[in-house]
């Protein structure tokens, strides 16, 4: 009989949950399922030949350098880059401000652990980020939600929600955002509401965290300042990440922020979870980086994800029942929709029956950290094929379509 070691496990541990999403994706890995589910970018828009190249480069070259350990700060040369990348974007940071991570999810852990004392209260959105939910879950936390409209976190419910816990003598460690082509609604913030909700963490004395993935894959409309180019407080941590804009694989990501003891703290978070992240992929990044070609690769990653965008709103106007309390959002970027369907349906009722028609898509449950969301779901257009998304979009329509009174 195996040793029963569940009286042992940490209150961390007890908290731990299985992603919804890598819980799906299990069931949705079948061939001949469509699969808007994860978030995953299309594969076959990966630069495979000029990395073959660059890790040629990079193991001849610099080898030795390559397969060791780094510093946890970051490869140098990768920072130099990134440095200028931040720059190409308004955003002027020094080295020292930049911390190399392995993806964003590790910044949001990071960031969780220097910030978050079990039963503290922190401020997400509703819906947010699955990824940020576990993280902040794991660490304890008390989480609050506000509500989004079409321009980001709604700011009368996000003061509502900050005098209430005042009034109850708390304040959240900080207030977490997606500002960008949200996951998963989709929506993004506009500057006078990045300025608002900047303000009320100014008020309230807190941390304001924003996560930033898909920041470059804007399809529409003008770009909006994040919300590092407009603190002038040092309250602001931004996370990056090389998933969405470049591959997935590598698992490499950066953070930014100018507040020296909150970077400290962050670099000492990292040191005890991985010393640093791999030395390989962020030198064959740096190269990558060096000769121009991320900039290429992203605008080659807008344009076919603006098609695809646009293939999956034309099904979805074209197929979808007209049905009150039936609707979806229009992102301007990223990869994702967010479908809201009449408030008597129930998208993790219905997910077997998506299966059961070959047609997969994430609950809304899984994104509302007060377990609200049951009559929405995330919609992933980029990683389908144009011809998957049109087929997708009619066995989606046709299930809601069957499901309506």
């Amino acid at each position: 009989m195996p040793f029963d070691a569940s009286h042992l496990f940490s209150n961390t541990a007890n908290r731990m949950r299985r992603s919804e999403i890598r819980e799906l994706l299990k069931l949705t890995s079948k061939p001949d399922i469509i699969s808007f589910a994860g978030g995953l970018p299309a594969p076959d828009l990966f630069p495979v030949e000029e990395f073959k190249e660059i890790s040629v480069k990079v193991l001849t070259e610099n080898g030795a350098k390559a397969l060791q350990y780094g510093p946890t700060e970051g490869d140098p040369g990768l920072i130099n880059q990134l440095v200028e990348f931040e720059k190409r974007g308004g955003v002027e940071v020094t080295p020292d401000q930049i911390l190399v991570t392995t993806a964003s999810q590790q910044g949001l852990d990071l960031v969780a652990k220097a910030f978050i004392t079990e039963g503290d209260a922190i401020i997400v959105g509703l819906p947010t980020y699955l990824g940020g939910l576990q993280a902040f879950n794991s660490y304890g936390a008390e989480m609050h939600g506000v509500q989004l409209d079409e321009a980001g976190m709604k700011v009368d419910a996000l003061k509502a929600k900050l005098a209430e816990l005042k009034n109850a003598g708390r304040s959240p460690k900080f207030i977490y955002v997606v500002p960008d082509f949200q996951n998963p609604s989709g929506v993004t913030m506009t500057k006078e509401r990045r300025l608002e909700v900047l303000g009320l963490a100014r008020e309230y004395n807190t941390l304001l965290l924003e996560d930033t993935p898909y920041r470059e894959l804007r399809f529409a409309g003008e770009p909006v300042p994040p919300f590092i180019l407009l603190d002038d407080e040092e309250r602001v941590v931004t996370l990056h990440t090389f998933s969405k804009i470049l591959i997935p694989g590598f698992r490499v990501g950066w953070l930014v922020t100018r507040n020296k003891p909150v970077m400290d703290k962050l670099v000492m978070g990292k040191q005890p979870a991985d010393l640093c992240t791999a030395s390989f992929g962020q030198m064959i990044l740096a190269e990558y980086m060096s000769r121009g070609l991320l900039e290429k690769q992203i605008g080659k990653i807008r344009e076919a994800y603006k098609r695809k965008r646009q293939v999956i709103l034309d099904a979805f106007d074209e197929y979808m029942p007209k049905l009150d309390g039936l609707s979806w959002t229009r992102p301007e970027g990223g990869l994702f929709l967010w479908v809201r369907l009449p408030e008597y349906m129930n998208a993790t009722e219905m997910f077997p029956k998506a299966i059961d028609k070959k047609v997969a898509y994430v609950v809304g449950t899984a994104f509302h950290c007060d377990g609200g969301g049951a009559n929405c779901m995330r919609i992933n257009f980029s990683y389908a094929s144009t011809e998957q998304i049109k087929e997708g979009a009619k066995r989606l329509a046709k299930l809601i379509a069957e499901e309506a009174k």
